[in-house]
């Protein structure tokens, strides 16, 4: 069990094996928890302040904390650590029965006690008790963020497939009722809109089935040989095709590169969606640039536009899921607001990152860069 509060998401150095933070002004408490503990990735503070620095540093799994330390008591580091992560175990360490320190720690969310002098049967019970009740709680929290992503989604697929729908059937009423001679303009306008709403419809329904079905072959994506210029030339021109923005120039400038071991379904899907915005928010006019080069001990992609561009405060938030940029404040933006979010993602599973630089009316510039090896 790792813990990935910390970090960004990336994977820390000892991946894979439990940290648990010792917290005790008494050196030889320390090191003997550290042995008895010997298991778990052990790390060691001798002040409250010194053990809220770490567990701001590092991915702590259980915090075993004494009560009596230097610069603050075990109940304040408690505290501490629990307003930066209310999940946080923490057991503490006492050798004092007082009935008011036990209700304190028991209010800030304590997760267990253990009386020095130390037992270390009892020590290694409760360190393993703790994790245990951590790990259900974790798992429990997944459960509800699921059923609240789920719930998001399917709200979001219904407003978004109303518009078009609602669009085509009156149209189609319309036509029932009479009301429209077939050589009047105002028919053929609305007949161009009910085709253009049913074209979109059609491709919400296909990204639909992109995402499935990229979720579904998740476990069978297997890393590939991958020619990175031959992919992102193909790309390019199916996004201009997709958006039917034929007088839009592209500038591509490709590099010589190495073939790259990747997970190729997911780097051509990131890399389309980074492809697919520049042509989605630019006009019927402008230009979309790509650029490959290899340099160092990695390989960047460079997806430049002269579209509306993003604000600053927005850079953040274009990764989150479901989160969708609204330039002209129409409330009615396209698409589900999933393709950068799985972008970013599919990105960090081939360990590589993603940047954006922007200025609103000056276009956007999104640079992918991957590791070598």
């Amino acid at each position: 069990m790792t813990n990935s509060r910390k970090n960004g998401g990336r994977i820390p150095l000892h991946a894979g094996k439990t940290t648990i933070l010792v917290a005790d002004d008494d050196a030889c408490i320390r090191d003997l928890c550290e042995r008895a503990l010997r298991d778990y990735r052990v790390l060691q503070a001798g002040t409250t302040q010194e053990a809220v620095r770490i567990y701001k540093k590092e991915p702590v799994d259980l915090i075993l904390s004494d009560v009596m330390m230097p610069g603050g008591s075990g109940i304040e580091l408690l505290k501490q650590v629990k307003l930066l992560d209310p999940n946080a175990a923490v057991i503490i360490m006492t050798g004092f029965a007082e009935k008011e320190i036990i209700l304190e720690a028991l209010k800030e969310d304590a997760d267990d006690f253990i009386n020095k002098p130390l037992n270390l049967l009892q020590l290694r019970t409760a360190v393993d008790n703790a994790l245990s009740k951590k790990a259900l709680k974790e798992e429990l929290a997944n459960i509800k963020r699921a059923d609240q992503l789920k719930s998001n989604f399917l709200s979001l697929i219904s407003h978004k497939l109303r518009t078009p729908i609602t669009g085509i059937s009156l149209f189609l009423q319309n036509i029932h009722r009479g009301c429209y001679d077939s050589d009047n303009e105002y028919f053929l306008q609305n007949a161009e809109m009910a085709n253009e709403e049913a074209v979109y419809l059609s491709r919400l329904v296909a990204d639909l089935l992109t995402f499935s079905r990229i979720m579904i072959d998740d476990d069978e994506d297997q890393q590939e040989e991958c020619n990175l210029n031959a992919i992102a030339s193909e790309l390019l021109i199916k996004a201009r095709e997709a958006h039917g923005k034929s007088a839009i120039d592209i500038d591509l400038n490709l590099g010589e590169l190495p073939t790259l071991f990747l997970y190729k379904k997911k780097i051509s899907f990131a890399l389309y969606q980074i492809i697919d915005n520049a042509f989605k928010f630019s006009g019927e006019m402008g230009h979309v640039g790509l650029t490959t080069v290899a340099s160092g001990n990695e390989v960047c992609m460079i997806v430049s536009d002269s579209g509306v561009g993003i604000h600053r405060t927005e850079f953040a938030k274009v990764f989150e899921k479901f989160y969708q940029i609204d330039p002209d404040n129409t409330g009615q933006v396209r698409g589900f607001g999933l393709g950068l979010f799985y972008a970013r993602d599919f990105i960090r599973q081939n360990n590589g990152s993603i940047t954006l630089d922007s200025e609103p009316g000056l276009g956007t510039t999104v640079t992918i860069c991957l590791p070598l090896q």
